[in-house]
């Protein structure tokens, strides 16, 4: 099993990208085919108490790399990747995890 893992940047205008993501990001995400599990929430901070590297992940977990990049390149995938742009105005990592 693998997971995409995206860590998103401190946005511009927090409560802008709080109300996109939970209207709009997230049901797009959740309609990738071959989704297996999903999960978001917002960077509290460290263990240390030192600031956050982000300010919010996500995890989108498939059964192997092959699905994940078949899943990204359907509508669905393209369409949520492409969202990115318009909400995530402190940039987004994206790493792939196995799990």
């Amino acid at each position: 099993m693998v997971k995409l893992v995206v860590a998103y940047g401190t946005p511009e205008d927090p409560a802008a990208f709080d109300e996109h993501y939970a209207s709009t990001h997230r049901p797009l995400a959740e309609k990738i085919p071959n989704l297996r599990r999903f999960e978001a929430g917002k960077i509290l901070g460290t263990p240390d108490g030192s600031a956050a590297p982000f300010y919010f992940m996500a995890e989108l977990w498939f059964d192997s790399p092959q699905e994940l990049q078949a899943a990204m390149g359907t509508p669905e995938g393209e369409a949520a990747g492409a969202d990115v742009a318009n909400f995530a105005t402190g940039g987004a990592t994206l790493m792939i995890a196995e799990v």
